[in-house]
């Protein structure tokens, strides 16, 4: 995964699985993605626009 990169807009490709929050602040729209898929919209009447990765499905890999 980018160093670089924190956030990903919807319809991009997921660079690795695991579980993305929405970047609304609110800590209350969760997704979990596998790697190559792409990023799903945030849901309806949230105000965020990107997700980030909270937990990664593989962290020693």
């Amino acid at each position: 995964m980018s160093e670089e990169q924190t956030s990903w807009h919807p319809g991009e490709v997921v660079p690795e699985s695991g579980i993305y929050e929405c970047d609304c602040g609110s800590g209350h729209h969760w997704s979990t993605d596998v790697k190559g898929h792409r990023f799903p919209p945030v849901p309806a009447g949230c105000p965020g626009g990107s997700w980030r990765l909270q937990t990664d499905a593989h962290p020693d890999s």
